[in-house]
């Protein structure tokens, strides 16, 4: 295990914040997480295409007040490849690496495709989630807009095709990453995170093995405290999920963010904290 030194925030009153780095042998995988902060546990999931880097502006934050925990999913970052034919889930994914790290509830946070993740992980395993928050999430059965489904389609044709640079600079061109308040240096990290990708997905089919029912129709069935984050300026499509998520989950809370799009944690990391350290600390649900 290595440790790296986060800056505090300046006003604060709090030294450096320690980051543990590891790697956890589980579930028959490999999976890199970072570690830091003390209180009440939170487990950050990113997105598809994506890594534990997009939550550089939460680490610090919420470490001042949580043990926070950021992972690289099963087929992403620096975690191992999913292999073909061998089925798993990111729920077990995550429950066996918070038993790794002696964790037995956590509020779990996801973005996007680590929306409909950390969804699934509430379903199925109740007791382990202390708090959800889904932010600009994506939602397994929702029927996307033909916009949408094209772009999808477009990088996965080109990904089987072996245009690996095409795909990811289409997804990266897609308006789910267009936003007005993105930072050039998170411009610049988004960027670096997509060309690293290792496209397991896009050459091979996932063996994620399905939810059944699938979450869209068993939302009724989410007994957390449930927060959804959406930025102002992502796509429609997910404004529509935010719709369906915010009424079908029972007492979800919905905050929308300004001048933020898809990458709503990274274009308006200030306003992203303040929603969520405030709804954890209201709900009094991240307590382990």
């Amino acid at each position: 295990m290595t440790r790296v030194a986060y800056a505090a925030p300046s006003n604060s009153g709090r030294s450096a914040i320690t980051s543990e780095q590891g790697i956890a042998e589980v579930n028959g995988t490999r999976l890199v997480y970072e570690a830091a902060g003390a209180g009440p546990p939170v487990v950050l999931l990113h997105g598809f295409t994506l890594d534990r880097r997009m939550w550089d502006e939460q680490m610090p934050a919420f470490a001042e007040r949580h043990r926070v925990v950021r992972y690289d999913l099963r087929g992403f970052g620096a975690s191992a490849p999913f292999v073909p034919d061998e089925p798993y889930t990111h729920a077990d994914d995550l429950r066996a690496l918070m038993t790794h790290l002696g964790i037995g509830r956590a509020a779990v946070v996801g973005l996007s495709m680590g929306g409909w993740a950390a969804l699934e992980f509430a379903l199925t395993y109740p007791e382990s989630v202390s708090a959800l928050v889904l932010v600009d999430s994506a939602l397994r059965g929702y029927p996307w807009s033909p916009s949408g489904a094209a772009t999808i389609d477009a990088i996965y044709r080109l990904g089987r095709e072996g245009r690996l640079d095409e795909a990811k600079a289409g997804w990266l061109a897609d308006p789910l990453f267009a936003c007005s308040g993105r930072t050039p240096a998170a411009t610049a990290r988004l960027a670096q995170i997509i060309a690293d990708y290792p496209c397991g997905h896009l050459l091979q089919d996932d063996p994620h093995f399905p939810l059944e029912p699938p979450a869209r129709e068993r939302l009724h069935e989410v007994a957390a405290p449930t927060l959804v984050v959406l930025g102002a300026e992502d796509v429609p499509d997910m404004h529509a999920i935010a719709d369906v998520l915010t009424t079908g989950i029972p007492g979800a809370r919905r905050a929308v963010l300004p001048h933020a799009g898809h990458m709503a944690n990274m274009d308006a990391p200030e306003a992203f904290n303040r929603a969520v350290l405030d709804f954890l600390a209201s709900s009094d649900s991240s307590r382990a």
